[in-house]
């Protein structure tokens, strides 16, 4: 039998069909990465609904929703650095990303997100095969205690705030909302019912515009220069990444836990580096949780939750290149688009702009679950303004999650 020869075929139809699918997903992912309050899992369940009714081959659909999903990873980091700046006054109560802007340094935070982005994609991509061997090895153990771990990850983020007692109040406030809302049946007027979308609106948007009513909005940017040494960046979004893999493969545990793990080991724990280990953390996700798909068909994030709900074909090949190539035109898109959402909310009323972004949360909540989800809303934007109140970190509200899966 002769020798078989491996050849490389390129069919010029094929690829600018795929190409054509992919810069879809990208297109999808920029619009709905710059609405402000609409997660990536509001995001993955509306893909999934019209997912089925999409002509074209099933593998690109996937395709295109992966990269509506690593696409939204990088922009989602622009509303919540242009929309609910607080006065000056509050700078000490801010979010690391808001006193950056607060500083005049927005359109650097927006490059060091873009940076941190980046690097994640670039790490997880080789540490994604060893990880997830790794994982095989641990996860049984992992899974058969993961209420005691979980209950852990919230320990960690009562003990490692400044106010353990604020922390302890938010986390159990936030569990106990999540104990009465998560498992509810839920629909609205969108073809997908989802309690998540004003559950996390109500937390982490709503309480932020509030308490940015009346400051004076986004003050002049200065340059875009980084002043981070790069060495620096670069360790910080190592640790994001690897703290990213925890998302990927574990329930339960958000990005923004991971990215204050991720801390621990970062140069130092200023507002710079929590941008890039957050960014980090976010995106990693995109890639191990892909990953931990194939290995334990479970899906970890919304868009793989919406992309084994549509019974899309898993070609890991063809999903990577889809994730690498939305990492870089993500990448070159933050800042691109991020100074111009930046300076055109500078130049509005801050007021009416708030507002407006109030009232998109409500519709939002409203269409993803109706009279129920406005409801949730209000009730998680009154447990979402505990942290500034009790001097606690905001991520102690993942206890929405941490507490009903640990329990």
């Amino acid at each position: 039998m002769p020798p078989v020869v491996p050849r490389v075929v390129f069919a010029p139809t094929a690829t600018a069909l795929t190409l054509a699918f992919v810069a879809g997903g990208i297109g999808l992912g920029t619009c709905s990465g710059l609405v402000p309050g609409l997660h990536v899992n509001n995001l993955a369940l509306l893909l999934a609904a019209v997912a089925p009714s999409v002509p074209g081959p099933p593998r690109l659909v996937g395709a295109a929703m992966l990269a509506a999903g690593t696409v939204h990873t990088f922009l989602d980091v622009v509303p919540a650095l242009a929309l609910g700046v607080p006065d000056a006054a509050m700078a000490a109560t801010a979010l690391p990303g808001h006193q950056l802007v607060l500083a005049g340094r927005g359109r650097e935070a927006l490059r060091l997100s873009a940076l941190g982005s980046g690097l994640a994609v670039a790490l997880a991509l080789p540490l994604a095969v060893p990880v997830t061997a790794a994982m095989r090895t641990l996860y049984p153990a992992l899974r058969a205690h993961l209420p005691l771990l979980l209950a852990g990850v919230a320990a960690f983020l009562v003990l490692t705030d400044r106010s353990r007692v604020g922390a302890g109040v938010c986390v159990a406030a936030s569990a106990g909302l999540g104990l009465a809302t998560l498992d509810r049946p839920v629909s609205g007027p969108l073809p997908t019912g989802d309690v998540l979308a004003p559950l996390f609106a109500g937390l982490f948007g709503a309480p932020v515009l509030l308490d940015a009513l009346g400051g004076g909005g986004v003050p002049e940017q200065d340059d875009a220069v980084v002043a981070q040494r790069p060495a620096a960046v670069a360790l910080t979004a190592g640790a994001g990444t690897l703290a990213g893999a925890a998302v990927g493969y574990l329930p339960g545990v958000s990005s923004a836990v991971a990215s204050l793990v991720a801390l621990l080991a970062a140069p130092d724990g200023g507002p710079r580096s929590f941008v890039v280990a957050t960014s980090g953390a976010n995106t990693a996700t995109s890639v191990f949780a892909l990953f931990a798909l194939v290995a334990f068909r479970t899906p970890r994030t919304g868009v793989l939750v919406a992309f084994e709900a549509a019974h899309l074909p898993l070609n890991l090949p063809l999903l990577l290149a889809s994730v690498v190539l939305a990492g870089a035109v993500g990448a070159v898109l933050v800042p691109t688009l991020g100074d111009r959402y930046l300076r055109t909310v500078g130049r509005a009323d801050y007021t009416r702009v708030s507002v407006a972004v109030l009232a998109l949360l409500v519709a939002l909540s409203y269409g993803f679950a109706g009279p129920f989800g406005v409801a949730v809303l209000g009730g998680a934007t009154l447990v979402g303004l505990l942290p500034a109140r009790v001097g606690a970190r905001r991520v102690t509200l993942m206890g929405v999650l941490l507490g009903p899966l640990a329990l």
